[in-house]
């Protein structure tokens, strides 16, 4: 194998566990050294716990030198969002304002990866309560993009896309809501898969909110999905059970012949599209064309008051939120979400529930838009990395989401919707290609995306860690 053993995919170290080629211990060993030699550059971990991941290791050699793997994940690294609650840890969502109370069960997402025999590496940062793009927090140290130190690697999934564009391990497993799988995705140059809404359970359920796997590769991801996809009664929204082939991901580039893929360049509002972003997804459409699909321009379908009925409503359920805390706990949490909560205060019930009928509004426009093909393409962001200290691109409380026009109407919609690198910009930073397909179609959204991976420009070589050497970045 020519590969560095933290580099290798989830199904490789599984052939090679089976064939007794390679250890766990071994794997998990390679891993922790990477991360070593990259943490102290990008802060992307909370409770990096080295010996107790090597006892998870231990425990997997064992049951593969007995021939009784637990499944198809066992002795294979995973990193989990913060906010995934894993049994006995805190999960303090990202924010010095939180409690630090020990979390009685693993969630749903946790359970699963634990069942299939996981090796859970460390869990990853988050801004504070998952509200910005960035890697931006009062709780974790600043979270760096692996590609530039000075940009951020996106958010809220923000330890999470930039482990894995750096290679903590394979498998990787974050949140979103309105973006916040996909944008990491999108700046840090991986590929991840919001999935249909209740497709991987997770608790608490909220509305638009799901996991998802983020990994450098579609066969990674869909490998993980096996796992992720498997039903969980805690979860209100959880899906029936479906025998769907995660498998079958990889139909080559004739998936895409004879497709009717909608071009979605305009989001209809936010901030307009870098001329960049612009450029390389408008080449990916054409890649598309070629490889047989039928492309066509979309109109926009979102609206300014949709965005901001959708931000009005979080900023109240945030403002409540922060109402409940003591004035000193307040105080903790960053103070640009603090004005972003405030702002909300003299809102009167009729506006409340205006801002909150926007949700399905947006649902609404998203499916009707949609109807006429089968996937749709777009940015998956208007802009590329900003600054690593900045919150969101505005820097703006007031305007806190100009960049997820693209992203948001699918958590609404329930449509799956994947993000993939698709080029990169003058100084080298990746872009990101959103492909959204029919809700449920899950499996079609990694087909198409494994397709584009396919007949993609060649892809430049991983980010790798500074020299020691190096001037680090403050």
């Amino acid at each position: 194998m020519t590969s560095a053993l933290h580099e290798l995919s989830a199904p490789a170290l599984i052939e090679s566990y089976r064939r007794r080629e390679l250890s766990p211990v071994e794997v998990t060993r390679s891993v922790l050294g990477h991360i070593e030699r990259w943490e102290h550059h990008l802060q992307a971990l909370y409770l990096l716990r080295p010996e107790l991941a090597l006892q998870q290791a231990r425990a997997s050699e064992a049951r593969w030198l007995r021939g009784a793997p637990l499944g198809v994940l066992d002795g294979v690294p995973v990193t989990i969002k913060e906010n995934i609650a894993t049994r006995g840890d805190p999960t303090p969502l990202g924010t010095a304002a939180s409690e630090l109370t020990p979390s009685p069960a693993d969630a749903p997402p946790a359970a699963r990866i634990r069942d299939a025999g996981g090796v859970i590496v460390a869990k990853t940062t988050m801004p504070d309560y998952g509200m910005l793009s960035s890697g931006l927090s009062s709780f974790h140290k600043l979270a760096r993009n692996p590609w530039d130190l000075g940009r951020t690697p996106g958010g809220s999934s923000a330890g999470a896309g930039a482990a894995a564009a750096a290679g903590y391990g394979p498998l990787h497993i974050g949140t979103d809501i309105g973006g916040s799988l996909r944008l990491p995705a999108a700046w840090c140059g991986i590929f991840t898969l919001k999935p249909s809404l209740g497709r991987i359970p997770i608790a608490p359920p909220y509305t638009g909110r799901a996991a998802g796997p983020m990994t450098r590769s579609v066969a990674d991801a869909a490998w993980f999905m096996q796992v992720l996809a498997l039903p969980d009664a805690r979860d209100s929204m959880s899906l029936p059970f479906q025998d769907i082939h995660w498998q079958q991901f990889d139909e080559g580039v004739d998936k895409l012949k004879g497709l009717r893929i909608g071009l979605l360049i305009d989001a209809g509002c936010g901030l307009a599209v870098d001329r960049e972003v612009r450029a390389a997804v408008e080449h990916a459409a054409g890649l598309f064309e070629r490889a047989g699909a039928v492309v066509a321009p979309m109109h926009p379908f979102m609206t300014p008051a949709m965005l901001s009925g959708m931000d009005h409503f979080w900023r109240m359920r945030s403002h409540l939120d922060m109402k409940r805390l003591a004035p000193q706990k307040k105080a903790r949490v960053l103070p640009y979400i603090q004005q972003w909560a405030d702002s909300a205060a003299g809102m009167d019930g009729e506006a409340v529930f205006n801002a909150c009928s926007q949700f399905h509004e947006t649902r609404v426009a998203a499916v009707n838009a949609c109807r006429a093909f089968d996937f749709v393409i777009s940015p998956t962001s208007p802009v590329s990395a900003f600054p690593a200290a900045l919150p969101s691109p505005t820097n703006d409380p007031l305007r806190p989401l100009e960049h997820i026009g693209f992203t948001v109407p699918f958590n609404m919609s329930e449509q799956p919707a994947a993000s993939i690198n698709c080029g990169y910009t003058g100084a080298g930073l990746p872009i990101g290609l959103q492909i959204a397909g029919q809700r449920f179609d899950d499996l079609g959204v990694l087909q198409v995306a494994r397709a584009f991976e396919l007949i993609r420009d060649e892809q430049r070589p991983w980010p790798q860690p500074p020299s020691e050497a190096m001037h680090h970045v403050d």
